[in-house]
């Protein structure tokens, strides 16, 4: 992370009243970006705070609430610290930025200015954790041997074990990646599927592999897939393996049973980390009692070598409306009960 001497070396804040700032951004490369093609940063950044924002040489000026005034400037001041570290501002770094903003412009106490200790950089893009949670568990992904993360869809939980596992993998920490998850349909009757087993199993993977080739691009993924170093399989292959210098992740574990949870975290090996994801809102099976997600967390909660991480929507990182969207059936399923 760059200090925080070179960041104050690029944005000057000055406070002209209540309700009005202004932001000087001194390298217009950075500007540039900061601001976006047309506008569009400003103008996402005025939506989401009901501020106005005027753009003119070097300098940016909000105008509006006082404490959303302050909140522009310390977004601003994130993207500019985004933009010198990864050298790329992304749509989701808009909201985060806002959503993730402390008040106060001594830039002490600012989780947005700080997150950036932890980026994963990926050949294609940049991680970094974008909630509380998020950030205590990429934690735990980079110390702990055990992980198991519990939570809604869209909150990283895949993405960024995935990425740790790969970056690993390309900086020879680990010499295999494996991915799993039960082959559970999601509600549907697909019928027969043609084909070898890799074809019969990969429809059932396919967010895996997004995320891989997403961060890694396809042609990298495709080498180390067909040389064995990531390892793509159902968790039912698992059994009876011993997994040495590894990084598993099980995806979509709501839909193993507690004995095949057991199965799975019984595998690890010597420098392996074993990961285990899932949504206990979203279980597939024909018998929802039969999912050993929760069963398993309470059960291993006394190991205190298990790491667990338990997210909800507030931690959702895809389009604002998943978190509305989540929270609505949420409300829909407790006003049932």
């Amino acid at each position: 992370m760059l200090e925080a001497t070179n960041l104050n070396k690029q944005v000057l804040i000055k406070k002209i009243d209540n309700e009005t700032i202004n932001i000087k951004i001194f390298d217009n490369k950075i500007l540039m970006a900061v601001v976006g093609e047309f506008n569009k940063n400003l103008n996402e950044i005025e939506k989401l705070t009901n501020t106005k924002l005027f753009f003119r040489g070097n300098s940016i000026t909000a105008k509006g609430d006082k404490f959303q005034i302050t909140n522009v400037a310390n977004s601003l001041k994130f993207l500019v610290n985004k933009y010198l570290v990864t050298n790329s501002i992304e749509n989701s770094d808009i909201t985060y930025s806002l959503k993730n903003n402390s008040r106060d412009m001594d830039g002490k106490n600012k989780n947005n200015i700080r997150s950036l200790d932890q980026i994963i950089k990926t050949p294609r893009r940049s991680v970094i954790p974008r909630s509380k949670k998020q950030s205590e568990y990429l934690k735990a992904l980079l110390n702990e041997s055990i992980i198991m993360s519990l939570g809604p869809a869209g909150t990283g939980k895949s993405y960024l074990a995935v990425s740790v596992a790969v970056t690993m993998l390309m900086e020879k920490k680990i010499e295999r990646v494996i991915l799993s998850r039960p082959a559970v349909e999601a509600g549907e009757r697909l019928g027969f599927l043609p084909g070898d087993m890799k074809e019969k199993v990969d429809p059932y993977l396919r967010p895996l592999y997004d995320a891989l080739y997403d961060l890694f691009g396809y042609e990298k993924i495709q080498k180390k897939i067909e040389s064995g170093e990531i390892e793509i399989a159902p968790l039912a292959f698992m059994r009876g393996r011993t997994l040495k210098n590894s990084f598993a992740i099980l995806d979509e574990a709501q839909n193993a049973s507690l004995t095949q949870i057991k199965m799975f975290l019984t595998r690890i090996g010597e420098n392996s980390k074993l990961v285990v994801n899932g949504d206990p809102s979203q279980i597939d099976l024909i018998n929802k009692s039969n999912s050993g997600l929760i069963k398993s967390k309470n059960i291993l909660k006394s190991i205190k070598e298990i790491k667990c991480i338990q997210f909800d929507h507030t931690d959702v990182v895809r389009h604002p409306l998943v978190s509305k969207i989540i929270q609505a059936y949420q409300k829909n399923s407790n006003d049932k009960n």
